[in-house]
């Protein structure tokens, strides 16, 4: 078996805010196999200053994996258990390598088109009007749930936001849901919740930053608006110490990146160990391009979660590949259209 590594760099559409800064690009690699005439690829979806694995030797372990490929799937993946975008792109290659047709990785009613996943549209931080449209638009385009991104701009400007949707739409209407990105200090967090709580909101996810577990769990136990933890699971890779995490902090969510988290088979002991908790959790995406959301949104819909997951990034970029993932009515479909993977 021979493989080989690829850097792509996506570009936004437009420029997009979070709370760390305004994104114009976004770097990601790819992992191809070759074996007795088939091909293989899978998408290492790091995203610089959040991925555990941004490292200055990241290149570095992409070769030695590439190098060592004929040691197998199991063995590279223990080999990469601090690299878990790596892990994610060798498990899509293995599984692509498999596969009848290169980019069905999990079939099922999904992949045949025959069903859909429900998902949130993701409102992007900036100026208030750009936020309204954004909020406008994806309502029209028959989305039920919402994510906003909170946290760069003024509170009460953010409040006002959610003010606005709730006098148009209520709770059973729009489901709306912020994530914070840990933009509140840990003194000023209830009193933003209780806040926020006034607009019949899912869940907050990440409302203070990561690494503060005495912290968070106060949190947890007082908020009047459920808390899902999303970069609090990033960098955490035994399973006894993710289960620690959970009976510490006792969150009402958990927030799945696969491609943060050590792809599938991490996102599997994640889930097992929450549901054991009873601990809710949906899937999202983490800007990958169509391949990587591709294979995520299969490995999802599999999971059979009714909730709206968080897929659904590819439209974002100038040049995505073309693929059969549509978003249509607050949904990710899988159409005829055929794929144009080239890098």
């Amino acid at each position: 078996m021979k493989a080989y590594y690829h850097k792509y760099i996506l570009e936004f559409k437009k420029p997009s805010g979070t709370s760390r800064g305004i994104l114009k690009t976004k770097e990601t690699w790819f992992i191809v196999l070759n074996f007795e005439g088939k091909s293989g690829i899978g998408e290492c979806g790091i995203l610089r200053g959040l991925s555990i694995d941004d490292r200055p030797d990241y290149e570095k372990q992409l070769a030695y994996t590439c190098e060592n490929i004929d040691n197998g799937l199991v063995f590279l993946l223990a080999k990469n258990i601090e690299f878990p975008s790596i892990q994610i792109g060798l498990e899509m290659a293995f599984k692509s390598l498999e596969a009848k047709d290169d980019f069905v990785l999990f079939p099922s009613e999904f992949t045949t088109g025959n069903d859909f996943i429900p998902i949130n549209g993701l409102i992007w931080m900036g100026t208030e009007t750009y936020m309204k449209q954004q909020i406008k638009e994806k309502i029209e385009a028959g989305f039920r749930c919402i994510k906003l991104k909170i946290g760069a701009i003024d509170f009460e400007t953010e409040l006002n936001l959610l003010k606005g949707i709730r006098k148009e739409f209520s709770e059973k209407d729009v489901e709306l849901r912020v994530d914070a990105n840990g933009a509140f200090s840990a003194d000023s967090a209830l009193e933003k919740l209780k806040r926020l709580a006034d607009f019949q909101l899912h869940s907050i996810e990440q409302p203070i930053h990561s690494k503060q577990h005495e912290a968070m769990a106060k949190l947890c136990d007082a908020t009047p608006l459920p808390i899902a933890l999303d970069e609090e699971l990033i960098g955490v890779f035994a399973a006894h110490e993710k289960q620690q995490l959970l009976e510490t902090i006792k969150p009402q969510y958990i927030i799945l990146k696969p491609s943060f988290i050590g792809g599938f088979h991490g996102s599997d002991c994640w889930i097992d160990i929450a549901e054991k908790q009873n601990i809710n959790w949906w899937i999202t995406s983490a800007l990958e391009s169509n391949v990587g959301l591709n294979a995520i949104a299969q490995y999802t819909y599999l999971k059979q979660n009714k909730m709206p997951q968080g897929l659904g990034t590819g439209s974002l970029f100038t040049n995505n590949f073309d693929s059969p993932l549509e978003v249509k009515n607050g949904a990710l479909q899988y159409t005829k259209q055929k794929w144009n993977f080239n890098l």
